[in-house]
């Protein structure tokens, strides 16, 4: 009998399987590579979202915005709706002559004092009518030869001065344009401490330029910017050049005119002022109507109540303004009102301090009576006082 073993019978096909095991898996190691290049590289084209690997964690990448949606948080929006009409002032100082300059004495003594460079100045203005009126500050164009406004859609022209209030620091130009950008004029009275805005202007000649901040305070004074003060104040950077440009809301309404800045640099340090719009459309009224702004006067020397005042007075108040002058015949003296007396209310609006009392003044309409209650002693005293025009100020020689 012959004997056979499965040694030598299944040879051949153990050595078969083993080469087709080899086979598959080089095959799949080459697909499995194959893939992962193509999800790494080209993700698209195996309908999985793209990735981004940072170290061993993978984070899809955030979907795009659309070029018409707007980020949440952004002022975008009342940017582009109040920019438009807020716009650049150049203005032109020709250097003045001495009446004796030609004299050739005076040349001797003091030099040639003609000739030499004009003096140029920049600040921002806001359009508020259609008619061509610009809001701006009378510090912008004092004294100036030529105006020059430029707009933000590059337009130029030269701007025509119809009034200035140096008690307000405000001033109304006209320009002859068509088809002009105008702001909004939103509701001052109603900001609030803590209030979104943004300020709008040319600080630097850098051109236009957005910043953005909150209310600060409100009924800041005694500063001595100008006569009459109840400035806002805003955190927004306001700088040299931002002067006579536009305080917005989030919705791009007009709320103030940018005036001043707190400084040591003279770069914003987060404290800046604007006057308040009701002010500014008072005094804007008044110039284009009757080409100055008519304020109530009542004639009286006030001064803050101190101790001392109080003491020497003998008064009892623990607030108010107190009178220390009436003048003969004036409309105080005519209602009543005595040196000494403490006013501690106008009109219905509660004063405590003298820029307060002549803000509130100033707002009267001469020659209709109005309410005051005034600290008499040991008691308050009712009086109605009609005020008169207020004085223009006496210009030093």
């Amino acid at each position: 009998m012959a004997l056979c073993t499965c040694e030598t019978d299944h040879r051949p096909t153990i050595y078969g399987m083993k080469r087709l095991w080899l086979l598959f898996s080089q095959t799949a190691t080459v697909l499995l590579a194959a893939y992962f290049v193509v999800a790494t590289l080209k993700p698209d084209w195996l309908g999985r979202s793209p990735v981004s690997q940072i170290g061993s964690i993978s984070l899809l990448e955030a979907p795009a915005i659309s070029p018409g949606s707007v980020p949440t948080g952004s002022f975008r929006q009342a940017a582009q709706k109040s920019s438009a009409a807020v716009v650049s002032i150049n203005t032109s100082k020709g250097n003045r002559q001495h009446p004796n300059s030609n004299d050739p004495w005076f040349k001797f003594f003091f030099g040639d004092q003609g000739g030499g460079e004009p003096q140029v100045g920049l600040g921002s203005g806001v359009i508020v009518s259609p008619s061509g009126y610009i809001l701006t500050n009378n510090h912008v164009v004092e004294g100036a030869d030529e105006i020059e406004v430029i707009l933000n859609d590059s337009r130029r022209t030269i701007a025509k001065v119809i009034g200035t209030d140096p008690d307000s620091d405000l001033a109304v130009l006209k320009i002859e344009l068509d088809k002009l950008p105008v702001i909004v004029l939103g509701n001052s009275d109603a900001l609030q401490v803590g209030d979104q805005v943004l300020a709008i202007g040319n600080p630097f000649g850098v051109g236009q330029t957005v910043t953005s901040g909150i209310i600060s305070a409100l009924g800041r004074n005694q500063l001595g910017i100008n006569t009459f003060e109840n400035f806002i104040q805003t955190d927004a950077a306001i700088n040299p050049g931002n002067s006579g440009g536009a305080l917005v809301d989030t919705s791009g309404n007009l709320m103030g005119i940018n005036t001043a800045i707190y400084s040591r640099s003279g770069g914003s340090m987060g404290i800046g002022f604007a006057i308040p719009v009701s002010t500014a459309k008072l005094v804007m009224e008044g110039i284009v109507k009757d080409g100055q702004v008519t304020r109530g006067w009542i004639g009286v020397e006030p001064n803050d109540l101190s101790p001392e005042l109080a003491e020497t007075f003998g008064v009892k108040a623990k607030q108010g303004v107190i009178i220390t002058g009436v003048l003969q015949d004036g409309p105080a003296a005519k209602a009543g009102i005595r040196p000494g007396d403490v006013v501690v209310n106008v009109s219905g609006k509660v004063v405590g301090n003298v820029s307060e009392l002549l803000t509130s003044v100033a707002a009267l309409k001469p020659g209709t009576p109005s309410k005051f209650e005034v600290q008499r002693g040991d008691s308050k005293v009712a009086l109605d006082v009609t005020p008169g025009v207020r004085p223009k100020p006496r210009r030093a020689p």
